[in-house]
Parts: structure tokens; sequence; C-alpha cells
């Protein structure tokens, strides 16, 4: 049986070096190519008759749209709306990239750290920079707690710091923990079914039947947990809430 950790290693598909950096193409760049790709078609393609009377993939678009639009509204305000499309465009990616790899033999992009960091350092240092432009120095009160006495604030401050540059990691971690964890129980278990056969393997096969419906659920929810705590960090960085 192989090993249920090389569905996560990365090939190289096409070799390319640019001076001392290796900037190949690899099956992790395809699957993401991929993701793009489909999400573009959904939304592409499925809004452009505009029918008054939706077909499939225009109520796939619709529905997608609305459902960030809501969350954008609830948790940032009418002030999110400018931040609306990279919302959703984070939104749809993580959750391609999630469903695409549970095709057999396909590839997980967010299952490698690398790929869930970037995208939180992207939001961490966004944040940071829209509280700055908006705020100036101001920004810094979003670290020192309203009503509290000046001897909490010595042990408050460095906790709502430390908090704060901890985000970029806790949001990586959470997506990239989850992929990995859900998909080596899949290899694990189907591993199973094969060794044990037919007969002996219907307990695992259903099991992993069953398991399968939750991680498409979890590939769900994780990319709104992703997205939804991007909105939270919005409104702390354009509202400065406490």
């Amino acid at each position: 049986m192989h090993s249920p950790m090389e569905q996560f290693e990365i090939k190289r598909l096409l070799s390319l070096k640019i001076g001392g950096l290796d900037a190949s193409y690899t099956n992790s760049a395809l699957w993401m190519t991929i993701a793009v790709i489909l999400a573009t078609v959904v939304f592409v393609v499925g809004m452009r008759q505009r029918a008054l009377v939706p077909g499939r993939l225009q109520s796939v678009a619709e529905l997608g749209y609305e459902f960030i639009a809501g969350m954008v509204r609830d948790n940032v305000g009418n002030a999110g709306k400018q931040y609306f499309p990279f919302i959703l465009t984070l939104f749809v990616f993580i959750l391609f990239c999630n469903v695409l790899g549970m095709v057999p033999y396909s590839f997980t992009p967010t299952s490698h750290i690398v790929v869930t960091f970037a995208m939180a350092a992207v939001v961490f240092l966004g944040v940071t920079v829209i509280g700055f432009v908006r705020h100036g120095a101001h920004f810094l009160s979003l670290f020192v707690p309203k009503g509290v006495p000046f001897v909490l604030l010595l042990l408050l401050v460095p906790i709502e710091i430390i908090s704060y540059f901890i985000r970029p990691f806790s949001l990586s971690i959470r997506l990239f923990a989850n992929m990995l964890a859900g998909h080596t129980m899949l290899k694990v278990f189907g591993g199973f079914v094969v060794m044990l056969g037919v007969l002996g393997g219907w307990a695992p096969l259903a099991f992993i039947v069953a398991f399968t419906g939750l991680e498409l659920l979890i590939a769900f929810l994780q990319a709104y947990v992703f997205a939804i705590l991007t909105c939270l960090y919005l409104n702390d960085a354009i509202h400065l809430h406490h």
C-alpha cells in the first residue's frame, strides 16, 4: 500500500529557473490554474446571458455572489463594499481548490502551508495597510482596549499585539491542517478497503463514503471560515472595534 502522504508530494511538470530561483510549474500550480479556470467559467459563462429565469450555472454564480455579498455586508458594513471582489475571489479560489482535491488522482494545493500562508499573509498585510491608510497612527489604538486601567494595559497591550501578529499563522494553519488531516484519513481508510477486500472491507467502505461527504462539507466550511475571518479583520481595520 502506498504511503498516505504521497498524495501531497510536489512534482515538477515544467522545470524553470530564473537566476537562482526555482520557478518550476508543478502539480500544485496546475491544480490552482484549473481552479481559477473553472471558477472563471462558472461566473463569466454563468452570468453571460443574465436570464430572468436562471439556469443551473447562473444559479450557482448568483448564489455565490449573494452569499459573499451578505457576509461582507453583515460583518463589515457598507464600508466593506469596495473589498467585496477580493473576498469573493478568496472564497471561490479556496473552495474550488478544496473541492477539486476530492477528485481521484488530483492534488489539493490548500494541503500545503506555503499556499495557505501566502494567502493569509496577503490578508494580514492588506488589512494592516488599510488600517494605517484610513486611520494613520491612530490605528495603533486597536491594541489598547478602552476603559481598562493603566496597570492592566501593561499586560493586555502585549497580548493584543501578539494575537494580532499571530493571525496569519492561525489562519493558514487551520486551513492547511484540516485539508491535510482529512485527505490523509481518506487515503488510510481507502487502503483498508483494498486490503480487506470487498466482503471484509464493507465497514471501512461505508465509513469512507460517509467521511467523503464530511470532507466535502469541511471543504466548504474552511473556505467560509477563511473568508469570514478576513471580513472580521477588515472590520477591525476599518472601524477599530475592540
